[in-house]
């Protein structure tokens, strides 16, 4: 189908689909069995520019926005969707830099994080909150010209790979949502260390760990915007970041549509192609049209919500829901395929 890409947009999608073709496809087995965090597959992104799609150029970025990043995610989730994992989670950890940074803030590491230098993740999520911000109990309290943090968050995607770090705090635990503020934290400050690496199912190339702070001493001036605004730098970081969580989706589904249809082209029973039987054609139509439908919704959706609209929480959420469920319904299905 037609999406109408201008001529840069349809470059960087072959440029990623490049790199997930020629890169990534050969070792994506490889680094997911070893649990291998894709060092070498991050170096060939930044040497493509990649990791500034959507940081402005004032900040070492290519000026694109939503969109652009997510034809590059679903590119490479289409391949591995732990390297696109990987991938996605940095701009998770900038968004709160590039939306309300200080202009010294977003000099100091947007243009580190645009040129793939330096790694960015979001620490937010702990063992008993998610999204639930209220609910947070990793602390700040200030003390002179600094913050210090205690607490732990868990389940953090780049977590010790990764030198820069969104962190969301309680500042003031009375003010509930409204008491809690964001941070700049860097790998090596002093009281900041990672807990074990996560054992998972799969997305074994994406790192997932724990970040700890003890008595973290942070100067206040990598607070991120005002005291008090972390839950709103949160939600306008996931209006911004779903459809890229979509796209990780539309692009895992594609890979499976594709591994299933050519398995079924050359898998043979009763003497002919297993694609030739209408039970298989109609498990492929199902795929075919829920991949097509949810990529449909992720680019019209990111186009929209690079516009800044009055509804963007309602269309991102949007772009997250229906892909990622359609992720799951195509990779269940190719796995029957594969059983054909």
């Amino acid at each position: 189908m037609d999406y109408f890409l201008t001529e840069e947009q349809q470059m960087i999608k072959e440029l990623a689909a490049q790199i997930a073709r020629e890169k990534v496809r050969p070792i994506r087995a490889e680094l997911d069995e070893n649990e291998e965090f894709p060092w070498e597959i991050v170096k060939v992104l930044a040497q493509s520019d990649l990791y500034g799609l959507y940081i402005p150029e004032a900040y070492g970025g290519m000026g694109g926005g939503i969109f652009e990043n997510c034809l590059a995610v679903e590119q490479l989730a289409s391949a591995c969707i732990g390297v696109a994992t990987t991938f996605a989670a940095s701009g998770l950890g900038a968004y709160p830099i590039l939306l309300h940074g200080s202009d010294e803030q977003k000099q100091a590491y947007l243009p580190d994080i645009a040129s793939g230098k330096r790694l960015a993740a979001f620490g937010v999520t702990e063992s008993g909150a998610g999204s639930d911000v209220s609910g947070i109990q990793t602390a700040a309290v200030r003390d002179g010209d600094d913050y210090i943090l205690n607490g732990t968050k868990q389940w953090i995607t780049n977590g010790g790979e990764a030198e820069i770090y969104s962190v969301l705090a309680i500042t003031d635990r009375s003010k509930g949502a409204r008491g809690a503020s964001f941070f700049i934290v860097e790998k090596g400050d002093p009281g900041f260390s990672f807990g074990k690496k996560e054992k998972k199912l799969g997305i074994r190339a994406s790192a997932t760990r724990e970040l700890v702070f003890q008595d973290c001493r942070i100067p206040k001036d990598r607070m991120i915007g005002r005291e008090g605004t972390g839950f709103i730098i949160a939600m306008k970081t996931f209006d911004k970041s779903r459809p890229g969580i979509g796209a990780l989706g539309v692009g895992l589904a594609q890979g499976a549509l594709d591994i299933a249809a050519e398995y079924a082209r050359k898998r043979f029973q009763f003497g002919k192609p297993i694609i030739s039987f209408q039970a298989i054609q109609h498990k492929l139509a199902d795929m075919a049209t829920r991949t097509e439908t949810a990529r449909a919704l992720i680019y019209a959706g990111a186009r929209y919500l690079d516009t800044d609209p009055p509804d963007a929480s309602k269309i991102s959420a949007m772009c997250k829901l229906y892909p990622a469920d359609a992720a799951m319904e195509v990779t269940t299905e190719a796995v029957q395929v594969l059983g054909g």
